[in-house]
C-alpha cells in the first residue's frame, strides 16, 4: 500500500480522527470504493473520450442498488421493501442510511476527477425520481417507482429552458388541459437537460397558469419522452462532461395524462425548491472531489518534475501555489462535511428553512474553489495541462469541466445574491417572531 500523496484524500480516510463518520459510514465507504472503481472510473476517461457510457453501467449500478445511494436521505424505506430491497453495500439497512451516506457516495463517485461518467448514471436519478416520491399522488407512485428505483426506466429533471435557466419562474413551457380534461397538451423546449437523451420520463416544469403568472403558475408533470409522440430529443456538446448526455428536448403537443401531474397544481415552484439543498450539497461534495484531484495531482507532478535545477517542489512560488489552494480546498471539504452532518440531524423542513440559502452559497463556493485548484494545477503541468493526451490529460479535462461547477445548478452569481437575501429574510423573520413573543 503506497503513501497518499498529499491532499488527495480527505483526512477522515487519511487516519486522521473525527467525530462526523460513524461505523456504518466507513463500512459504506470500504464497499462501495472498489465497486465504483471496478465499474466506472477504471474507464471513466475512455468513456468521456468516446462521450459515451456503455449502457450497461447503469444496469450493472441498479442490479447492486448502487443507484439508491443519490436520493436525498432518509431513503424511501417502504417502497424499497416492497421492492425486496433492505440493505445496501456493507451491509448498511435502508433505514439507516443518512446524509453522510450521500456525501460518501458523491465523493467517491467523482473519484475520477471529471463530471461526464458519473452524471451520466446519477443525475437523472438523483433529481428526477425524489418529486415523485414527496408529492407524487400514490397512483402516480405506483405506476413510475418499482421501475425507476430499480433501474428498469430512466428518468431526468427538466426544468431548464433556453430563456428561463436560473429563473425559473419564468419558464414559458406550457401544459393546458384538453377539452376532454384526461390530458395536459405540453409545449415549449428544455435545454441543457443532463441524462434526458435516455430517458424515459421527464420530470418537468411546466406553466398551468396563465401567461405572466410568475412562479404561482408553475406545476410540475412526469412527461414521457423516449419514443413519445410530439418529442424530438437532440444531444448537446457542451464544453466538459462530454459522456453526460447534455439534451435539447422539443415539446410539439404531447399529451400527457392528467395523473401525471406530481402533487397539486401551481405549486411546482416549491416542489423544485425542495430539490435545491440536495442538488446542490451533491453538486458541492463532487466539486470539492474535482478540486482535490487536481490539486493532488499537480502535488505529485512537482515532486517528480525537474526543472531549474531539481524537483518543482524545490521553488517557493510552487510551494505556495499549492499553499493557497489546498487551503481553499481543505476549509471547503470541511463546510461540506459540516452541511452533510447537520441534515442528518435536523428535520427536511427544518433544514429548507435554514441552509437553503446557504447550499446555495456552498455549492457556489465548490466552483470558486476547483477553479482555483485546477488553474494552479494547470499552472505546475505547464504546456503538459494543456495537452489533451499524456501525463496532464486529466487535469486538462477538469479544466474545460470548471464551467460546469459554476452554472448548472443555479449559476453562481444567482445563487450569491439568493443566498444573502434568504439571509436577511430569514434574520428579519427571527426578530419579528422575537420581538412578538417579548410583547406577551
Amino acid at each position: 500500500m503506497a503513501v497518499p500523496i498529499p491532499f488527495s484524500e480527505p483526512s477522515w480516510l487519511m487516519g486522521l480522527p473525527s467525530a462526523l463518520y460513524t461505523d456504518s459510514h466507513r463500512r459504506f465507504q470500504k464497499a462501495i470504493r472498489p465497486f465504483i472503481q471496478k465499474h466506472l472510473l477504471d474507464h471513466a476517461v475512455e468513456w468521456d473520450k468516446s462521450e459515451t457510457v456503455p449502457e450497461h453501467v447503469y444496469q450493472d449500478f441498479a442490479k447492486a442498488n448502487m443507484l439508491l445511494p443519490v436520493l436525498p436521505a432518509p431513503l424511501p424505506i417502504d417502497w424499497l421493501k416492497r421492492l425486496g430491497i433492505h440493505e445496501l453495500l456493507g451491509g448498511i439497512k435502508v433505514e439507516d442510511f443518512d446524509y453522510m451516506h450521500v456525501l460518501i457516495f458523491n465523493d467517491e463517485m467523482a473519484r475520477a476527477g471529471i463530471t461526464g461518467p458519473p452524471s451520466s448514471l446519477m443525475t437523472g436519478f438523483a433529481f428526477g425520481v425524489p418529486p415523485i416520491i414527496k408529492f407524487g399522488s400514490k397512483q402516480l407512485q405506483e405506476k413510475l417507482l418499482p421501475e425507476l428505483l430499480t433501474g428498469k426506466k430512466r428518468s431526468c429533471i427538466a426544468i431548464t429552458e433556453p430563456d428561463a435557466g436560473s429563473d425559473v419562474a419564468n419558464i414559458t413551457t406550457t401544459a393546458v388541459k384538453s377539452e376532454c380534461g384526461k390530458y395536459y397538451i405540453v409545449n415549449g423546449t428544455k435545454k441543457w437537460i443532463t441524462n434526458g437523451i435516455w430517458a424515459d420520463y421527464g420530470t418537468m416544469a411546466v406553466r398551468t397558469g396563465p401567461p405572466g403568472s410568475g412562479a404561482a403558475g408553475l406545476s410540475m408533470l412526469v412527461v414521457p419522452l423516449k419514443n413519445h409522440p410530439g418529442v424530438n430529443m437532440r444531444r448537446l456538446k457542451v464544453v466538459g462532461s462530454a459522456s453526460a448526455g447534455t439534451t435539447f428536448i422539443e415539446l410539439d403537443d404531447v399529451k400527457v395524462p392528467v395523473e401525471n401531474l406530481i402533487g397539486t397544481e401551481g405549486m411546482g415552484m416549491r416542489y423544485i425548491m425542495t430539490n435545491f439543498n440536495h442538488e446542490r450539497l451533491s453538486i458541492a461534495v463532487g466539486v470539492t472531489r474535482q478540486a482535490r484531484v487536481a490539486l493532488s495531482a499537480a502535488f505529485e507532478y512537482v515532486m517528480k518534475r525537474e526543472a531549474f535545477g531539481g524537483p518543482l517542489m524545490n521553488q517557493p512560488v510552487v510551494r505556495h501555489r499549492l499553499a493557497k489552494a489546498g487551503g481553499a480546498l481543505e476549509s471547503q471539504w470541511a463546510w461540506v462535511e459540516q452541511f452533510a452532518y447537520q441534515m442528518t440531524r435536523m428535520t427536511k423542513d427544518d433544514a429548507d428553512r435554514e441552509l437553503g440559502g446557504m447550499t446555495g452559497l456552498l455549492k457556489a463556493q465548490a466552483g470558486i474553489v476547483l477553479r482555483e485548484c485546477v488553474d494552479t494545477a494547470v499552472l505546475l503541468f505547464g504546456g503538459n495541462g494543456l495537452t489533451q493526451s499524456g501525463q496532464g490529460e486529466l487535469v486538462e479535462m477538469i479544466y474545460r469541466d470548471v464551467p460546469l461547477s459554476r452554472i448548472p445548478g443555479g449559476s453562481e452569481d444567482v445563487l450569491f445574491d439568493l443566498a444573502v437575501r434568504q439571509l436577511v429574510r430569514l434574520y428579519q423573520e427571527k426578530t419579528k417572531a422575537l420581538q412578538d413573543k417579548a410583547k406577551i
